[in-house]
């Protein structure tokens, strides 16, 4: 009789398990100065755009001499767009060399370019004095600050969300744009200072000047402090992994190899800047070139708007950080595909409290893009090319979508002559965005791709 025998079945023996990443802990004393720096650097950038929308009007009048007000403002938009075109080559540049020789470094280098370019315009002589020269100049102190800034906000962000805890990333992140909005006020403040004390004819004749010729200072101020951070956790762990030297990563590996990661930021930022454009760029002129509205007055509402913003803008971080960046981003979108019509309709209104009130709502949807955008957006992409995927997807959506949006805006209504245009223009934004918060994965809370967690030091 066979016996049976029992077989024994073959169990794959399991290897060594890997070892899970280390996590990172970072000194709050460090996260804060990284902040502050990377925050400064962005408040010099917002101040020169914000003192560049403000003072549109002067400008025009400046460089761009006609008998038409609408032709010289839409000259100046012009130059002002102009900048943004060359942004996507300043990412194209920095992005890379940020992911290989380290985000201080180069993060150091656009902030000595920003200020020199800002600083430049203060200097240049008007069109009365040396003709078609003054224009041209103006055009190329303006392509330097776009070049320079097309490595500024991706770098920044980039830097705050490596150095921050995965659990206050949200926080953290938000008071990139507290800068933005504290260079806004710096520059709306000024102007609006300048407004009142100085004539029409001084202003014209040499009062321009001073917001452009304070960034000289700033530059240096921001210079200092970004010349004394440590590179961050995630890219020297980055580099310690690669052992020697950072391998260069081809620009076709940052776009091709994250092309699902490029379209969700491009939409993302689209929402983000064509409201914020809209808002602290573009309204200022609106209210006093097509609402023939006191300049001096609309310019006091924006600043109260951006002083509100400042308020709720850490709070707003310190959301994302408990419910998540997608629900946040979410609501602004809805917000604005809703309320654009009726807050205009108040901002059109005319009267001082309802302009507010109409300002004030937007600039409240506004802050869920503001304190979710800085740790949202570097969380798209791993360690390796985040500096580099995040600048030429960020700066590809701000150069067509974002810095246009004044140009854009003022000539659809010299052309329809529907003052409603900004509404609708935000409202179509806001489909696209809600559409991209709606594909894009939570982050809130978790590891940042490609790095170790991070955590935060016991205080």
């Amino acid at each position: 009789m066979a016996t049976a025998t029992a077989v024994t079945p073959s169990v794959p023996v399991p290897g060594p398990r890997k070892a899970a990443p280390a996590p990172t802990v970072t000194d709050p004393v460090l996260v804060r100065r990284a902040v502050k720096a990377a925050a400064l650097g962005n408040a010099m950038e917002w101040f020169d755009f914000g003192v560049y929308s403000y003072i549109a009007v002067t400008l025009g009048k400046v460089f761009f001499p006609s008998g038409n007000p609408t032709a010289q403002l839409l000259s100046t938009f012009g130059a002002f767009a102009a900048a943004f075109l060359v942004r996507p080559l300043g990412g194209m540049v920095f992005g890379p060399l940020g992911d290989r020789v380290g985000r201080q470094k180069v993060l150091a280098v656009t902030m000595i370019m920003m200020a020199a370019g800002t600083f430049a315009i203060g200097l240049i002589p008007s069109y009365a004095t040396i003709g078609v020269g003054a224009p041209v100049l103006l055009l190329a102190a303006r392509l330097v600050q776009g070049f320079s800034t097309g490595g500024e906000y991706a770098g920044a962000s980039t830097f705050i969300a490596e150095y921050a805890p995965d659990k206050r990333r949200g926080f953290f992140g938000s008071w990139l744009e507290f800068g933005t909005l504290a260079g806004y006020i710096g520059g709306a403040g000024l102007v609006t200072l300048m407004t009142a004390l100085l004539s029409d004819n001084d202003l014209t004749a040499w009062g321009w000047r001073i917001p452009f010729l304070i960034a000289g200072p700033m530059g240096i101020i921001g210079l200092y402090l970004r010349m004394r951070l440590e590179e961050t956790p995630a890219f020297a762990a980055e580099v310690e992994k690669a052992e020697s030297s950072r391998p260069k990563v081809p620009l076709r590996e940052m776009i091709t190899g994250q092309w699902r990661s490029l379209l969700l930021c491009v939409a993302l930022v689209l929402v983000f800047n064509v409201t914020d454009y809209m808002l602290l760029s573009y309204m200022p002129s609106y209210l006093t070139s097509e609402l023939k509205y006191d300049e001096t007055h609309g310019l006091l509402v924006v600043l109260a708007v951006m002083t509100l913003m400042m308020i709720v803008q850490p709070f707003a971080g310190a959301l994302t950080d408990r419910v998540g960046r997608r629900p946040v981003i979410a609501a602004g979108c809805a917000g604005f595909l809703l309320l654009s019509v009726p807050a205009l309709l108040l901002i059109r209104q005319g009267s001082l409290v309802a302009v507010g009130l109409g300002m004030a709502a937007l600039g409240l949807l506004l802050v869920c893009f503001t304190a979710a955008m800085p740790a949202a957006l570097p969380a798209l992409f791993p360690t390796r090319v985040r500096y580099g995927s995040l600048s030429v997807g960020f700066n590809v959506s701000v150069s067509l979508f974002g810095g246009t949006t004044p140009l854009v805006v003022t000539a659809l209504i010299g052309a329809t002559g529907d003052m409603m245009m900004p509404a609708y223009y935000m409202m179509a934004a806001a489909v696209i965005g809600g559409f991209a918060a709606w594909r894009m994965k939570e982050t809130a809370g978790r590891p940042l791709p490609g790095s170790p967690p991070s955590l935060e030091a016991p205080r």
